[in-house]
Formats: C-alpha cells, structure tokens, sequence
C-alpha cells in the first residue's frame, strides 16, 4: 500500500485497503492455483468478501451500505487483483451493479419522478445484499453483436404484471455462482423500431424458469470467472424487478463514463502483483523456493527499474481519473478516463511479459503465480465495451475533432460509438 500517498487517505480507506490486502495474501492468492487449472469459481472467496462487508462495499451507508465512492472502490478492487484477477474482476460485476443503482439516481438530468422510482426500486437490491448476502452479476456481451453500436439484441416485451425476456448473454461471469444476474435488454414496442432509448435493466433470479447456462468454460485467462453463456427463454420478471425504471439507462451511463472503466482495477493489481513477484523473485524471497540472490545480474536490475517506471506512470494516470469520477465529466477528463484505460490494460500485459523474460524460465511454471497473471493480463484490452481498440478509437476522434463533427465522421464501416463521451449540459 506504499505505493498511495497514506496521507490522502482517510482511516476508512486505509483499513479497507489492509483488510483487502490481508485476504488476498493469506485466503484468496492461495486458492487461485486450484480455480485457475479447474476452471472453476472462487466461491470460498466470496465467503471471505461476505463475511468481512465487502459485498455492501458501495452501497450507500443510509441502506447499510459501507458507502465507499468509486476511487475506494477502484483501490480496494486493485488490492484483491494483485491476489487473484477472476475474483478482482467478478467482483467487479457485482460491484458495479450497485455503483449504477448508487450514483445514478443523483443525476440531474433526471426528472423528479424518475429519480424518486429509481431510488424505490434499488432498495430492494440493496436490502438483498446488505441482509441476505446475495451476490450479483452484470452480463452484457452478447457474442457477435456489438452492443456498443446499437440495440441490445436481448428484448424484453411488456405483459400483464412484467416483461418476459428473450435473448443471449456471452461471457456471463459468475455464471452459476451469483444470485441474480442483471440483465440488459430492449424492450420491443409494436409500431415502433428497437432503439437504446427503449434499454431495460432487469434483476433475474437464478432459479427462473426459461434461464439456461451453457457452453464449457475453458479460456486462456481469467479462468475461475466461469464466464459461461445465459439463454433467456420467455423468462417472466415482474415489474418489480426493474433495476431502474424504463427510459432511464440512455440518460445515465453514457453520462457517466467512469462506470465503462471498472475493469481496469483488476489489471491495475495484476500490474502490481507481476512487479512484486519479480522483486521477490529476484532477491530469493519467495515461500517455498530456494533463497536465490538474483539481483547481481545488471540485465535484471536494469528490467525491474522499467517495470517501476511502467507501473508508477500507470498508477499514477489511473488514480488521477479514478478520482475525477463523476457525471457530466468535462471532455478533458474523459480523455484522461480513456489514456487511463488504455494505459491500464496493455501495461498489465506489458509488465507481465516483462517480468517472465525478467525472472526467467521457473516464472512459467503453473506452480508459481505469474504465469497465471500472465494470461490473466492478456484479458483486459479485449473487453467491451472500452477495449485497447475502441479506446484508440475514441481518442482519434475526441483529440481530433469538435462534438457536433463525430457523428459525420465518414467511415467504412460501423463504428462502435455508443458508449463515446457527448458533451451534454445537464
């Protein structure tokens, strides 16, 4: 935790990052083997996050909530990716379910009756969490449709006492492990074409009837997120189960671009874990390995000097727009957001690449961790909806030309701009 100035910490920040920390090191880094070779999901782990509060991290103190804001969060989330990135980035989806139910009710481009249903309906997600310990996931990607272009391809359609919902979700992390999975669709209107003003955002039990896992689970990286498939078939929610109320999500999460950006704490840690493994490495520290003094190698010594400067330029640059989240950000902030995000997710790679060639050829070894953050690293700059790609995307545009010329951008093909900062006086 040196790597924070403490003195801008608050005791409340300082104890949840130690606590973080604490588990990471002595419960989850320990187990990360066993779920990385089977494949399978870090439940101990969430009985760890459960039974220490951390599942109630962001909700609101008022609902009996820990109420951190989004830079604890992303401090707290990095703290558990140095330990293990499939729980870090599960944790992510739960957390950020709450986060949106948290912040965007206070958005004032809302009108009072649609802040006042917003606030009724997330106190029932609240009091599942806070009470029962229920655990939440976020599937968004739909496989072969970019959602980040149009329509939710997943629809819902209204019916006497709710909406039955029909579609696919791809790389449903926690699938089978949470107990709700909130889910993202549009609702089809008759007489009217599909449109992101129509999303719905729905908490979907996971015993409901018509919802189906599917598909094996064998990835590259991030392993224990068991980021299987969801069929939806005719799956009947009440109206109840509305996560926020219709024609809300197309005024708030475009709005608060830092909520795209929750990934990258995950990577953030795994950064941090790659650097102290070689440090230990290298100076014959590690538990059950030979005290070996590696640090006479000049080669070595000179590698671990780039990796501190990858690593401080990335913290620093992150940091800096974890804690200018908000809505309505500025244009220069989210320029800042997405060098952050972009920054995050190849250096994690980068790093980690670095650090393999550095400590050389026990590093691979399964039983040691960096191979496994190795993969792990690789997963970041493919997720949507901010990938390495669309964050080069958005930056081209957004350095290069003013807001009322991005939507005659000529092109070739379909852009993937939905999820692009619009200024927007609210």
């Amino acid at each position: 935790m040196n790597y924070y100035n403490l003195n801008e910490l608050t005791d409340e920040q300082t104890g949840l990052l130690k606590l973080a920390d604490k588990l990471g090191r002595e419960n989850f880094a320990p187990r990360t083997f066993t779920h990385d070779v089977e494949a399978s999901f870090p439940t101990e782990n969430y009985n760890d996050l459960r039974d220490n509060g951390f599942l109630k991290l962001v909700i609101p103190k008022e609902y009996g909530g820990l109420g951190a804001d989004v830079t604890t969060y992303a401090m707290v989330a990095a703290e558990i990716g140095k330990h293990c990135g499939a729980t870090a980035l599960t944790f992510n989806m739960h957390t950020s379910a709450m986060l949106w139910a948290s912040y965007m009710p206070e958005m004032s481009n809302l009108t009072d009756v649609e802040r006042a249903e917003f606030k009724r309906l997330r106190e029932k997600q609240y009091k599942r969490v806070v009470e029962d310990g229920a655990v939440y996931s976020q599937p968004i990607s739909e496989g072969g449709q970019n959602w980040t272009s149009g329509p939710i391809q997943t629809k819902c359609e209204k019916v006497e006492g709710g909406y039955k919902i029909n579609g696919f979700k791809k790389f449903a992390s926690l699938a089978g492990n949470c107990d709700y999975y909130c889910i993202l669709c549009t609702e089809h209107i008759p007489g009217k074409e599909p449109h992101p003003e129509d999303t719905m955002l729905f908490s979907v039990h996971k015993d409901t009837p018509g919802l189906e896992i599917v598909g094996e689970w064998n990835p590259l990286g991030m392993r224990g997120t068991v980021s299987r498939d969801l069929i939806l078939k005719d799956v009947f929610v009440g109206d109840e189960e509305m996560m926020m109320p219709p024609n809300v999500f197309i005024k708030t999460l475009d709005y608060w671009p830092h909520m795209y950006s929750l990934l990258a704490p995950t990577y953030m840690g795994i950064c941090q874990g790659a650097y102290d493994f070689t440090v230990q490495y290298l100076k014959g520290e590690l538990p059950d390995q030979r005290p070996i003094d590696r640090r006479v190698y000049p080669t070595k010594r000179a590698a671990v000097a780039r990796m501190y400067i990858m690593l401080m330029q990335t913290r620093t640059l992150w940091l800096a727009a974890m804690k200018e989240a908000k809505a309505f950000p500025t244009k220069e902030e989210v320029l800042r957001l997405y060098a952050a995000t972009y920054t995050v997710m190849e250096n994690a790679q980068a790093i980690s690449a670095l650090a393999i060639r550095t400590c050389g050829g026990q590093s691979m070894l399964k039983t040691l961790p960096l191979e496994r953050m190795y993969r792990d690293s690789r997963c970041g700059a493919l997720m949507l909806p901010f990938t390495a790609e669309i964050m080069e995307d958005y930056l081209s545009v957004l350095t290069l030309y003013e807001a009322d010329e991005i939507d005659n951008i000529a092109a070739d093909t379909v852009s993937a701009r939905n999820s692009m900062y619009r200024p927007i006086t609210p």
